[in-house]
C-alpha cells in the first residue's frame, strides 16, 4: 500500500493538525505517541508501523494524526496538556464527520487523553482499546530518569542511548526509534512530552464506561503489572495477554486480531457487555531459519573486519524483512538467523522478501552474499525466548539442505499455504540428519522469472 495522504484539520483555536485515513468499518482513531510519533516517519521508514496499519485497515477505518508541535502537524506551538490533546482529537475527529470512534493508545506514550477524553466524552468514544507493549527486559523508568541531564548537551547521543534503553541494546529498530525522537523533537519539547506520559492514571480510570480492551505482552513483568493497574480501575475492561510479543515492537499479529475483533464485535443483546477477544495462543508456529553461503571463505577472504561487516548488513535486511512481516527473531548465529512467525502466510511471504531484498543488495555489493532459507511447521518447546524440539532441528537440516538464493519448505508448510496463491516446486525426498524417514521438501519460486 502507497503511504496515504495527508490531510489537515484546524483547532478551534486556530492550530493545523496533520493527520492520514485509510481503510473501511469503524472509526479506530490511534492517538500520537508524544515520546516519538511521526505519521510520515512511521509509514515510510518503520516497516512494523506500516504493517500494522495496513493489517488494522483490513476491516476498520484507521485514522492517525500528530499532535500539536510534533511530526507534521503546526511546529512551534507544542502543548501537551489533555486539553490541548482533546483540541486535536476532536478537530480531525469532526473534519472526518465521525460521531463515536474507537480509540486505541499507548498507556505509556499516549498521555491523559487516553483516559480523559473517554471519561469526559463517552458519548463520542465506542471502544478503547489500551495498548501495553513489552520492555525489554532489562528496562527499569529510573535509567530514563538518569539520562535526562545528557540531553542539553549531546542531543543525538540522548536520542541513541532512550532508544537502546527502552528496546535493548542489540535491537537494530532501536536506532529507528532515536531517529524519530530526534526528528521529532528538540530538549525543550522532549522535556514536557516526558512529563506529560508520566501520570498517574487511577484518578480518571473509574470515569471510563466505553468498552475497554487492555493488551499487554505476556511474560513481561513491567507490562504485566502496568496494565493490571489500570484493568482494576475501569469497570468491565478485559484485560488480555498477547503471547509472543516482541520487545520494542508496536503491534503482532495478535494485538491486530484482538483489536479488530474487539471493535467489530457486538453485544449478545442490548446493553449487554462485548465479550473480550479470543486470542489464538496454539503451540503450532512456522519455523525460519536462514544461513550465509561460503561463510567461512568469506572470513579467509575478507578477514575478521571485512567480514564482520558484510555480515552487518545481513543482519540489517534480515532483521528489516522480520520486522515487516510480523516474525520474531530467536536468536541470530553470525552467519544465519533463527525465527518464528504465527503464520506460514507470513514467514514465506518474509522468506520471499528478504531474498529479493539480497538480490537487489547484490547487485551493487562489491562482497555479494547468497542466503539459504529453510521454513517448517510444529509445535516447539519454547523457553524462555528460546525454541527447541524435533520441528527446529528439522528446520535446521532443511536450511542446511537448501542452496544459496533457494527457500526450501517442508510439506507441512507447503499443505498449509494451499491455495494461497505461492509456487511451490517438488524436491523430493531428503534424508535429514537425526531423523528416521525422509522428508519430502519443496522449493518457494520468488523470483518473478520463475
Amino acid at each position: 500500500m502507497d503511504a496515504p495522504p495527508i490531510q489537515y484539520a484546524k483547532t478551534p483555536d486556530g492550530v493545523n493538525i496533520a493527520f492520514w485515513a485509510i481503510g473501511e468499518g469503524r472509526p479506530l482513531v490511534i492517538l500520537p505517541n508524544l515520546i516519538a510519533g511521526h505519521i510520515q516517519l512511521e509509514w515510510e521508514e518503520d516497516g512494523n508501523f506500516r504493517a500494522g496499519y495496513e493489517r488494522l485497515a483490513e476491516r476498520a477505518r484507521v485514522v492517525r494524526y500528530d499532535c500539536r508541535g510534533m511530526g507534521l502537524s503546526q511546529p512551534n506551538c507544542f502543548d501537551f496538556s489533555p486539553e490541548a490533546a482533546e483540541l486535536d482529537l476532536e478537530a480531525v475527529v469532526d473534519h472526518l464527520g465521525l460521531e463515536r470512534v474507537a480509540l486505541y493508545g499507548s498507556s505509556g506514550a499516549a498521555g491523559q487523553v487516553l483516559l480523559a477524553y473517554p471519561g469526559g466524552r463517552p458519548e463520542r468514544v465506542s471502544h478503547l482499546i489500551v495498548a501495553v507493549p513489552p520492555f525489554h527486559p532489562g528496562y527499569a523508568p529510573r535509567q530514563l530518569r538518569a539520562i535526562m541531564p545528557l540531553m542539553d548537551q549531546e542531543w543525538e547521543m540522548f536520542a541513541e542511548i532512550w532508544g537502546r534503553l527502552v528496546m535493548g541494546w542489540d535491537n537494530d529498530r532501536a536506532s529507528v526509534l532515536a531517529k524519530r525522537i530526534g526528528q521529532t523533537h528538540t530538549p525543550p519539547s522532549f522535556q514536557s512530552a516526558f512529563a506529560a506520559v508520566r501520570f498517574s492514571p487511577e484518578p480518571l480510570l473509574a470515569a471510563v464506561r466505553a468498552p475497554t480492551l487492555i493488551l499487554h505482552g505476556s511474560g513481561n513483568e513491567y507490562a504485566s503489572r502496568t496494565a493490571s493497574r489500570l484493568a482494576a480501575g475501569i469497570s468491565g475492561a478485559h484485560l488480555v495477554a498477547i503471547p509472543n510479543w516482541p520487545s520494542g515492537s508496536t503491534v503482532n499479529e495478535t494485538v491486530v486480531k484482538a483489536t479488530l475483533d474487539f471493535i467489530n464485535t457486538a453485544p449478545a443483546s442490548p446493553g449487554a457487555p462485548i465479550p473480550p477477544p479470543q486470542v489464538d495462543v496454539s503451540a503450532v508456529r512456522t519455523i525460519v531459519f536462514t544461513d550465509v553461503e561460503g561463510s567461512t571463505a568469506l572470513n579467509e577472504r575478507l578477514g575478521d573486519e571485512g567480514a564482520r561487516k558484510v555480515l552487518r548488513e545481513h543482519e540489517r535486511l534480515i532483521r528489516g524483512a522480520l520486522s515487516d512481516h510480523g516474525g520474531s527473531e530467536v536468536k541470530a548465529m553470525g552467519d544465519g538467523f533463527m525465527a518464528w512467525f504465527p503464520s506460514a502466510t507470513r514467514a514465506v511471504e518474509c522468506a520471499i522478501a528478504l531474498q529479493g531484498a539480497f538480490a537487489a543488495s547484490n547487485d551493487t555489493a562489491a562482497d555479494p552474499i547468497r542466503v539459504r532459507v529453510g521454513i517448517n511447521a510444529g509445535e516447539p518447546i519454547a523457553e524462555g525466548d528460546d525454541l527447541f524440539g524435533a520441528s527446529v532441528i528439522a528446520t535446521a537440516r532443511i536450511t542446511a539442505a537448501a542452496q544459496g538464493g533457494q527457500i526450501l519448505a517442508s510439506d507441512v508448510v507447503r499443505q498449509l499455504l494451499a491455495g494461497k496463491g505461492f509456487t511451490f516446486t517438488a524436491q523430493g525426498e531428503h534424508a535429514l540428519k537425526g531423523f528416521e524417514e525422509p522428508v519430502r521438501l519443496y522449493e518457494v519460486r520468488w523470483q518473478a522469472s520463475d
